[in-house]
């Protein structure tokens, strides 16, 4: 079951922010065990393969790097951003979690030789980190636009996957003409929900 929940009247993005960040700060470490096993298994069911663009999670985003490793053991190879200057994300293999070093902004990153922004076109399947995203596919990151830069260059048919918990799964965002949408949402209890509901009137 997917959990959605609408905040009472209208927010911009900064205030969103405040009150997610806030709600995720606060969340106990079991509970987040418990997602995060639970992300793992989810993310094992959809029996990827071939490259597949991830994250490593920090700072209280869902998941684990048992995300990451079910993937592997599926047989995927998986690419986690390489943060540099504003702009596009580089990628690098993730071979595993006694790879990764530590990077700017408290990030792991592997320690491999990184690959250009263009590298995100091998992958199918992309599971972008997210604050929230709405049933419509808009997705709320955290501000520095990594990913506003970055994902235009996935290739037409990859299915980009949000990851959020429960209940960052939410009735509708504030959307800016540089947001693209997702088609997927990932959610610990609720797994592999489709996006793209249509309000009256749009």
């Amino acid at each position: 079951m997917v959990i959605t929940v609408k905040m009472p009247g209208e927010r911009d993005k900064h205030a969103w922010r405040i009150e997610l960040l806030a709600r995720r700060a606060v969340m106990p470490a079991t509970e987040r065990e418990i997602e995060a096993s639970a992300l793992a298994t989810a993310v094992d069911a959809m029996g990827a393969r071939g490259w597949v663009c991830a994250y490593v999670p920090v700072a209280g985003e869902p998941g684990s790097m048992a995300m990451l490793d079910a993937l592997r053991a599926g047989g995927a190879r998986v690419l986690v951003p390489v943060t540099g200057p504003p702009g596009p994300l580089s990628w690098a293999e993730y071979t595993g979690a006694d790879a990764l070093r530590r990077a700017r902004y408290g990030l792991l990153e592997p320690a491999g030789a990184p690959l250009p922004p263009e590298a995100l076109a091998r992958a199918d399947l992309i599971l972008v980190p997210a604050l929230a995203v709405d049933l419509r596919g808009v997705r709320l990151g955290r501000g520095a636009g990594y990913y506003d830069r970055t994902l235009p260059a996935a290739r037409p048919d990859a299915r980009l996957i949000a990851v959020v918990r429960d209940d960052e799964l939410v009735d509708r965002l504030p959307e800016e003409p540089h947001d693209l949408r997702m088609g997927w949402a990932l959610t610990p209890r609720g797994g592999l929900r489709r996006l793209g509901d249509v309000y009256p009137g749009e």
